[in-house]
């Protein structure tokens, strides 16, 4: 692709040694000197290299020629800070030469923006170290954060995953501090002033993005894996601030088997001497996959056997898996430039479940990522503005904005289709092809493709290719032809159900996994590679298609099947039932089929008490909540039929379980309360509530159970808003417990009490802190949490808009021009908006400002506002007559 927007090609480097010092913990600042060992490919006077909030001091080079040695100095810097580029220009022309050694002395900041190197704020858990930094609110760690494109806010360097080096690291710190890298320390020095001077053993060759290191007050739990590597067990830590290390046993106790099984799965052995985790205090993503030093946002990592809630075990020890498969896959080998990020990130997302599977085989992960992740997946991918799985990048700005859920979640769900069709342990040999080949360099998705078809003889790339590189995915409209055949026409899907001859271009290989057929037990796998086609031999009585839903694309069936299939649950696994009751709400949503469709089959559910499969129907029914529910007779009427929905399972688990409860009850038991209360349950909501006043009148005879504080919060919300408000917004700035913030906000986001959202909660959303005082101020990392709640809610959601958009520049500024940040915000702000106003609003406000970095993310929201306005006027007297006829409104 030539209209990437990338460095020259000018100098190619080898090798970085980078020494870091003099580190300014009150004035948040350092001194750094880079010394970038490469070739110069051709004859020049200018280098281009990657800068970003650096200031270049003094550059030298020595270009070697045979014996000779040559040497220029240049203090001439030009940066364009729009690029991201410096050109250092010298006094004469440069030879080309294969040995040329460039050294840069520069200084940089400690931003507060969790990109580059930053610093984190955090109340101690126990006392610190006499020279960690703190203010009269906070104590302070210092990390990176490099992914895509923040190296260069570190160092100077040539920030391209396909320029990959190897590293030398070497860091001045306080002699009462802790410094951390990819590789263990190699030596640590005294200096003058109470500091020392670590350096780390050299890295392996890599892209300057998976470079990391921290400096901070930290401690450690350690174990050790089974297997053997270079004939010694490797050491895995969890490292966090003081106080924290024994909440990081749970991700411990998985981290070393997760490496043995993937070191065996990939048939290569994981190839660092140590693997590190860090719980980084402030953090925007989840995780970040640095080699061999992996670091976490706090709740994805760390876990308090006595306040946390069980839905976070899942989480880490998935979050775990992730990052660990990311060692092989894209850091041993990685993708050749952002196009292909979701090589990485779809691969990773399926590894991670595949291990977490291999590990809690009770917890039924495949049902969890067909409710929770295919399910985000499909719902971005139906709107017009989605993108194609391969995607074009042309400069580092905009490769933040496909970090999203076609990378991950419809990546994974390519991966996870393809792995079911070819089998998982042929799928897995052809990986193993891929990783040997590529090892410590880059490749493409063809390569990848390449390698499963010399594992498996079929020809991946051609069945794959309108999957990766065509946007959307398509319905299957199933046609009943009598005499046991069926006619099965695919077509591509929007939610926006306007599709126009030129959306539906793409003819996809669609596997069907056919349940049904006549004479067959179990499931026949024939693939659809036209736009329509006859299958014959089908039962009249029960049949299914996309059997335990592996294919990615929806089927809809005739309405009369569908309600058939309702009474017909005997044949249906826990991933059909999701998939079905996933099915039957898009195609209502976008016109395909209708809601009393989707109504009737989830009332066949009333004796489900699964977790997931009741899941899938609640988030099915708060959909329509949220679209219709404006109308009060049709509200009540959904309350009235999700209750219904719920009881057996809710009489079943009640509200307490015993002590060693599965986790799978555990997870339905705050489900089930949770609708229980949002739907005027009177006596689970009168319970919760009581808990609630016990709690504040005695919090320490009383405490609530970490698995029931979201229903009795939101009880408290419910019945004695401001009361609730003031206390939950107390208790999430002194919580001990690790997720305690994150639960506080949710709660405090179904507020509907518009006053106290406008005087207490938008601006303890949009404070910057200072000089509020911190307890008033939700750090950036986390002020998607509340947003995404308050747009969900029906008297929130304006309110937030009217003062995002008010308030636009200020949002900006506190969030440091982050621009992952704030595309989160736009992106979990807006999109829940069911009327053109607020549509035609949302769109004269961003035609009046810059929206580089998160452009792409509005259209999506657009289009998404767009389906839903276009759902609710379509089907809202449907959504009511059904409702009546039926007796619950």
């Amino acid at each position: 692709m030539t209209d990437r927007d990338i460095l020259p090609d000018t100098f190619k480097p080898v090798h970085y040694d980078l020494v870091i010092k003099d580190l300014d913990l009150k004035n948040w600042s350092y001194k750094g000197t880079v010394t970038i060992e490469g070739q110069l490919v051709k004859p020049t006077s200018n280098i281009v290299l990657n800068t970003l909030e650096l200031k270049l001091v003094s550059s030298n080079i020595v270009v070697s020629q045979g014996k000779n040695e040559q040497s220029w100095e240049s203090a001439a810097f030009a940066e364009d800070t729009k690029t991201q580029r410096s050109t250092i220009t010298f006094p004469d022309e440069l030879p080309a030469s294969d040995k040329v050694s460039l050294t840069i002395d520069f200084t940089g900041d400690l931003n507060h923006d969790m990109a580059g190197f930053y610093r984190s704020q955090y109340k101690p858990a126990a006392p610190a170290a006499a020279s960690v930094p703190r203010d009269d609110e906070f104590h302070y760690m210092l990390s990176t954060q490099f992914e895509a494109c923040d190296a260069r806010r570190a160092f100077p360097c040539f920030d391209e995953p396909n320029l990959k080096a190897t590293f030398d690291l070497a860091i001045e710190i306080p002699d009462d501090q802790v410094a951390l890298s990819n590789m263990p320390a190699k030596e640590t020095k005294s200096v003058d002033g109470g500091k020392k001077l670590v350096s780390f053993e050299r890295s392996p060759v890599m892209s300057t993005y998976l470079l990391a290191w921290a400096v901070g007050d930290f401690e450690y739990v350690e174990a050790f894996t089974d297997r053997e590597y270079n004939g010694k067990k490797l050491p895995v830590r969890v490292y966090t601030t003081r106080g924290l290390k024994e909440q990081g046993r749970w991700a411990l106790e998985h981290a070393p088997k997760i490496i043995d099984y993937f070191s065996e799965q990939f048939e290569i052995d994981y190839p660092l001497p140590k693997s590190d985790i860090l719980a980084v205090h402030e953090f925007t993503h989840g995780a970040m996959e640095n080699w061999g030093l992996v670091t976490y946002r706090m709740t994805a990592i760390l876990f308090d056997e006595k306040l946390s809630e069980a839905r976070f075990r899942n989480r880490i020890a998935y979050v775990v898996a992730h990052e660990l498969a990311h060692q092989w896959f894209g850091n041993l080998v990685t993708m050749d430039w952002w196009d292909e990020l979701w090589l990485n990130e779809g691969f990773a997302t399926w590894a991670g479940w595949l291990a977490t599977d291999y590990l809690h085989p009770e917890w039924e992960v495949w049902p969890q990522f067909i409710n929770e992740g295919m399910d985000q997946a499909f719902m971005l991918d139906s709107v017009r503005s989605s993108h194609p799985i391969q995607v074009e990048v042309r400069d580092a700005l905009d490769v933040n904005q496909i970090f999203d859920k076609i990378s991950y979640l419809k990546g994974c769900s390519m991966i996870r289709m393809l792995a079911s069709n070819l089998g998982t342990k042929t799928f897995m040999k052809g990986i193993a092809i891929y990783l040997k080949k590529h090892a410590y360099g880059n490749a493409k998705t063809e390569a990848l493709w390449d390698a499963l078809s010399e594992a498996s003889g079929v020809d991946v790339k051609t069945i794959m290719r309108p999957w990766i590189e065509k946007i959307g995915f398509p319905v299957l409209t199933i046609t009943e032809q009598g005499k046991q055949q069926i006619s099965v026409k695919q077509s591509r899907f929007l939610s926006t159900g306007d599709v126009k001859p030129e959306d539906d271009q793409t003819t996809w290989w669609v596997p069907l996994a056919i349940r049904g057929k006549v004479g067959s037990q179990g499931v026949e796998s024939v693939a659809l590679t036209t736009k329509e086609s006859t299958i014959d031999g089908i039962s009249d009585d029960f049949y299914q298609v996309n059997a335990d839903a592996t294919g990615f694309y929806r089927v809809n069936y005739p309405e009369s099947r569908l309600k058939t299939l309702g009474t017909q649950l005997e044949h249906l696994t826990t991933e059909d039932k999701i998939f079905i009751t996933g099915s039957a709400a898009d195609l209502a949503f976008s016109g395909y089929s209708t809601t009393s469709a989707l109504l009737s089959f989830i009332q066949g559910l009333k004796n489900e008490t699964h977790f997931r499969v009741l899941s899938q129907a609640l988030d099915s029914i708060a959909t329509l909540k949220s679209i219709f529910g404006d109308d009060d007779q049709v509200k009540k009427g959904l309350e009235k039929f999700t209750l219904e929905l719920i009881d057996k399972a809710l009489k079943t688990v009640g509200f307490e379980g015993p002590k060693d409860e599965d986790f799978i009850t555990n997870l339905l038991r705050k489900r089930l309360l949770l609708a229980a209360v949002s739907n005027s349950h009177e006596e689970v909501t009168s319970t919760a509530f009581q808990r609630w006043s016990d709690y504040q009148a005695k919090p320490a005879e009383a405490p609530i159970s970490a698995d029931l504080r979201s229903p009795v919060y939101r009880a408290a919300i419910l019945r004695d808003a401001a009361g609730a408000v003031a206390r939950l917004k107390e208790e999430w700035f002194t919580t001990p417990a690790i997720d305690g913030k994150e639960v506080c906000l949710q709660a405090l986001g179904h507020t509907s009490d518009a006053a106290i959202i406008k005087s207490v909660l938008l601006p303890f959303l949009f404070n910057a802190s200072p000089p509020a005082a911190a307890s008033d101020s939700i750090p950036g990392g986390d002020m998607h949490i509340l947003a995404g709640v308050l747009a969900g809610n029906r008297v929130g959601r304006p309110l937030l808009w009217a003062y995002l958009r008010d308030n636009w520049d200020q949002f900006n500024a506190k969030l440091g021009g982050n621009p992952i940040l704030v595309d989160r915000m736009v992106n979990v702000s807006l999109p829940k908006f069911t009327d053109v106003e607020s549509l035609e609003d949302i769109e004269k406000f961003f035609a009046g400002v810059s929206t580089k970095g998160f452009d792409r993310t509005l259209e999506q929201v657009k289009d998404k506002i767009r389906g839903r306005v276009a759902y609710k006027t379509r089907d809202a007297k449907g959504v009511k007559e059904w409702l009546v006829s039926n007796g619950y409104a």
